[in-house]
């Protein structure tokens, strides 16, 4: 695929300053750009490199003043990183444009797919379910009984939807996530045995989520495991049963949350955070990585540490924390002295 400066200029909003017929036709790092490549310089760290990339063009903001001569082509816009990740998003459309139904598909004769829908090799779909329009799955995707999946979705190779999940409009499931499989219940009994506990409630993903590759979103006991719209939540994370994540939150790798706890709205979670269950945390909530979280959390708050508390306070006690073995000699240099004293 080939465009030129003004072209994507035209697509991102910009004004071109240098050559408009100048053809593009790949994406580059501005310190690894290639004759035919496009960049950006978002970050003021990486300016030195504009004067010396070999890229043919660079996406730059509207006040970017060069120091030195440039010789590539500038697209100049109001915001050089939110454009670029918009043209990133426009190729990434074009590269995975897919259409039509594989042959090798299995679909259920009481199931129905929306129009301009893209079903891969070995895609299986199961009795009644409803998937809308605009919506890809590609292959060795299976998606359970009674499922309903919404408008313009992708689902990307390997994705695993159990039975009777809901899944909104404009959502992204990448490789291996797992939607519905059965919470953590296990009842225990007098020979030290467990019971499992049926899990028959399901998953609800609101519009416009992103879900990691790998991640597994546990279905309820009873009503709905719960991810409400505008949540991101990020590779190789458990979302326990009968959780609520709330709008527009985001949650980095390698993170767990557990049964029952509710997540607000607009917090953000680092990686490898581990969240007990049935625990409130409140809105606007920013939990440092790897925090240990064991009691419920009020809104607007930023914490960090395991167990996890005010970061401020985090901050200074970690202070006396690395001094421990200075304050330790300390202590024991005054009982050496006080000894002395009373002697």
């Amino acid at each position: 695929m080939k465009f030129t400066a003004r072209q994507i200029a035209d697509l991102i909003g910009g004004t071109v300053e240098g050559n408009p017929a100048v053809e593009i036709f790949k994406l580059s790092k501005i310190e690894q750009g290639e004759t035919g490549s496009i960049t950006f310089l978002g970050n003021p760290r990486y300016t030195h490199y504009i004067y010396d990339t070999q890229a043919s063009a660079v996406i730059v903001n509207q006040d970017f003043v060069p120091e030195q001569k440039v010789e590539c082509t500038l697209i100049r816009v109001e915001n050089a990183y939110n454009a670029f990740a918009r043209m990133l998003e426009a190729y990434n459309q074009l590269a995975s444009k897919k259409a039509g139904i594989s042959k090798f598909a299995a679909i259920a004769e009481t199931a129905t797919v929306g129009e301009n829908c893209y079903i891969g090799d070995f895609v299986s779909i199961g009795e009644n379910v409803r998937i809308g329009r605009d919506t890809k799955i590609f292959p060795n995707t299976s998606i359970g009984d009674n499922t309903v999946i919404g408008d313009g979705c992708t689902l990307y190779a390997g994705v695993k939807v159990y039975n009777d999940c809901i899944i909104g409009s404009a959502c992204n499931l990448h490789a291996g996530v797992v939607i519905g499989a059965d919470g953590f219940g296990f009842a225990p009994q007098s020979d030290n045995q467990y019971a499992k506990v049926a899990q028959i409630g399901n998953v609800v993903i609101e519009d416009n989520v992103e879900i990691g590759a790998n991640t597994t979103i546990d279905r309820a006991t009873l009503g709905s495991t719960v991810i409400k719209k505008g949540a991101k939540i990020d590779n190789l994370i458990q979302i326990a049963h009968n959780v609520e994540i709330g709008e527009n939150t985001v949650i980095a790798a390698q993170s767990g949350v557990a049964g029952s706890t509710k997540i607000g709205a607009n917090c953000m979670i680092g990686g490898q955070v581990g969240i007990t269950g049935h625990l409130l945390i409140g809105n606007n909530v920013k939990i440092a990585a790897q925090s240990g979280i064991s009691t419920n959390v009020a809104d607007d708050s930023i914490i960090m540490g395991s167990p996890a508390f005010d970061i401020s306070l985090y901050r200074k006690s970690y202070v006396y924390f690395r001094n421990l073995p200075k304050l330790a000699d300390r202590v024991s240099e005054l009982e050496k002295r006080a000894k002395k004293q009373e002697s």
